[in-house]
């Protein structure tokens, strides 16, 4: 067969493949249009998932006649004024959407500019053009679309259910709409909850107020803002507490000058930066975006320009990641406020089931509260300082025992009970807090034996007698293998045989425990961590398993100046909100919330 030039519809049929897969695609090229027009509201309309109709109204700089005609044609964009790829300031430039979108569908556009006393209509179905018509038209433009892929029938072989594309498109406008908040947004249409977002000022506040309507009411007041900056990149944004994650990454918003993406580099970022504070199995909540001079980053990479590519791709990753940590750390002890949310519904939810004569706070309290001899402060060590107790917990009873007044102003008030030898029960100004003490203390282990390695090294202390620690012969390999890591968290193996190691010296933080554990734990920390990801997150991963070995176990009575020590420790640790598995180390209990729960208020 001889070769031959395709016809051009059939070209553009094509391309479209290519750029419109689906109605979400269509959509997002006609809002990033209308943003790229200087839109101050934009109102999208869908029928049948987007199959039937999408309709986008804008309220932008809206086109001459000339321009409208220029505008369906193939390559035709006022966005690349001197043709400099390098240099992109919009959200599109390729000037293929509308004729894409025209060559698979029937597209009606009718535009009007503020200067001009009529606007201009224009339809082109399969790909062939109308003639430009004066059209009623109010300034902005109006885009219908319908009948989207009935030229291409193949294509609707591949849709998803109209409930799924309608949910597609409204996550894609959602994306749009949290990285340009000075815009008004609104969706109506079939399988979608509709929304109407109104236009927010400029500015930290208003891109807060955004967020929370897009993310949950619950964000905003679970949110550490976060700027960060170096060498021509700029990241600014909001990120969730670590406690306040989902099950999947759909939480998780980026952006790019503006242009919302889903990019692995980005992504990786955010992974490594969560990753000590977040369960494996969660995801963050956040919205980030990064700005830099556009000759620093190529948005030309992917069809659908959800991907970048940054000049300095190291460096970027770098901020992203030293900025949420900053971020994170600065947080302290701060845990998420729906924790409290969710133990006041258990509670509503026993109340409803027993009755109001029931009681299930009701704690076990001695008759005569023993305090035990004085405290100096909270032992790291509970094999040695806590074995021995006699002492009963903390009584919940004031007039036994009135919690210091300064106690009650800090932010996790004065310990009053230990209930079940688990929980520490701490009372503030304004209501109650409620403690995991072995979740916390390992927490506090943990960030000590990190700002030890930071610092100068873990410190260690030689054995005595060095302890032989009998393993499975992969597990003995593993360990040797990792000598010299372990070595510099304090932690000094030799090899003692087939499937045996021997122990020279541990952390001095951990001297005196169970080392034949420690040991299995970490060369099951390593198996499960593996060889992947830089050598800081094995090592993190490791002294999280170490740390673990030398908190607090629940099931062990504190005395009342421990429990204090534990709380004002937290209180000026980062990270102390969070586990090392990244679960909650307390919730709190407002006492409004407690009030109307018992029908006080």
């Amino acid at each position: 067969m001889s070769v031959r030039r395709l016809d051009p519809v059939l070209v553009d049929r094509i391309a479209a493949g290519e750029v419109i897969e689906r109605p979400a695609a269509a959509v997002k090229e006609l809002v990033e249009n209308a943003i790229d027009a200087g839109a101050r509201a934009i109102a999208v309309t869908i029928t049948a998932g987007g199959r039937e109709l999408i309709r986008v109204v804008d309220d932008g700089s809206g086109m001459t006649p000339d321009d409208l005609i220029l505008a369906v044609e193939r390559h035709a964009t006022s966005k690349l004024p001197d043709g400099d790829l390098f240099a992109i300031r919009s959200l599109g430039f390729r000037g293929e959407a509308l004729p894409s979108i025209g060559s698979v569908a029937r597209l009606s556009i009718t535009t009007r500019r503020h200067d001009a006393a009529q606007g201009s209509g224009l339809v082109v179905e399969a790909g062939e053009k109308g003639v430009v018509r004066p059209a009623a038209a109010a300034i902005g433009t109006r885009i219908e679309v319908s009948d989207l892929f009935a030229f291409t029938p193949a294509r609707l072989k591949f849709l998803k259910s109209d409930r799924a594309e309608a949910q597609a498109v409204s996550e894609m406008l959602r994306r749009l709409a949290i990285a340009h908040p000075t815009i008004r947004f609104s969706l109506a249409g079939e399988h979608v909850s509709p929304f109407d977002w109104p236009a927010e000022t400029d500015g930290e506040e208003g891109q807060l107020r955004r967020l929370g309507r897009a993310l949950g009411r619950d964000f905003p007041e679970n949110a550490l803002r976060l700027d960060a900056a170096r060498e021509g990149f700029h990241v600014t944004g909001f990120a969730g507490l670590p406690t306040f994650h989902r099950g999947t990454s759909a939480g998780v918003h980026l952006a790019v000058n503006g242009r919302p993406v889903r990019d692995k580099l980005l992504l990786s970022a955010v992974r490594g930066a969560y990753a000590d504070v977040v369960p494996s199995d969660r995801h963050p909540v956040l919205f980030l975006d990064v700005s830099c001079d556009p000759r620093l980053v190529d948005v030309n990479v992917h069809p659908a320009k959800s991907e970048v590519r940054f000049r300095d791709p190291a460096l970027v990753r770098g901020l992203v990641v030293s900025g949420l940590k900053a971020a994170l750390a600065e947080a302290g002890h701060r845990a998420t406020t729906t924790g409290g949310a969710r133990t006041l519904e258990a509670f509503r939810a026993v109340f409803a089931g027993t009755g109001n004569n029931a009681s299930p706070l009701r704690p076990n309290l001695p008759e005569t509260p023993t305090w035990g001899s004085p405290a100096t402060g909270f032992d790291a060590r509970p094999q040695q300082g806590f074995a021995g107790f006699e002492a009963s917990s903390a009584d919940a009873r004031a007039h036994l025992a009135e919690p210091a007044s300064d106690a009650l102003d800090r932010p996790l008030g004065a310990a009053r009970a230990q209930l079940h030898e688990t929980y520490i029960v701490a009372q503030t100004r304004e209501g109650v807090v409620i403690v995991d003490q072995h979740a916390a203390h390992e927490r506090l282990v943990y960030e000590r034996l990190k700002a030890e390695r930071a610092r100068n090294g873990i410190a260690t202390q030689p054995l005595l007698l060095p302890e032989v620690v009998e393993l499975d012969p992969v597990d003995a390999d593993r360990l040797n293998a990792a000598a010299d890591d372990l070595a510099t968290l304090g932690l000094r193996l030799e090899p003692f045989g087939p499937g045996a190691v021997l122990v020279r010296e541990a952390p001095q933080q951990l001297a005196g425990g169970n080392l034949q554990k420690l040991v299995r734990d970490v060369a099951d920390a390593l198996a499960e961590h593996g060889t992947a990801g830089s050598l800081e997150r094995r090592l993190d991963h490791v002294l999280a398993t170490m740390a673990c070995h030398n908190s607090v176990r629940a099931g062990r009575r504190l005395r009342p100046e421990e429990m204090d020590a534990l709380l004002r420790e937290m209180e000026i640790t980062p990270n102390s909100g969070q586990c090392n598995h990244g679960r909650p180390t307390y919730v709190e209990l407002k006492l409004r919330d407690i009030e109307r729960l018992f029908g006080r208020k």
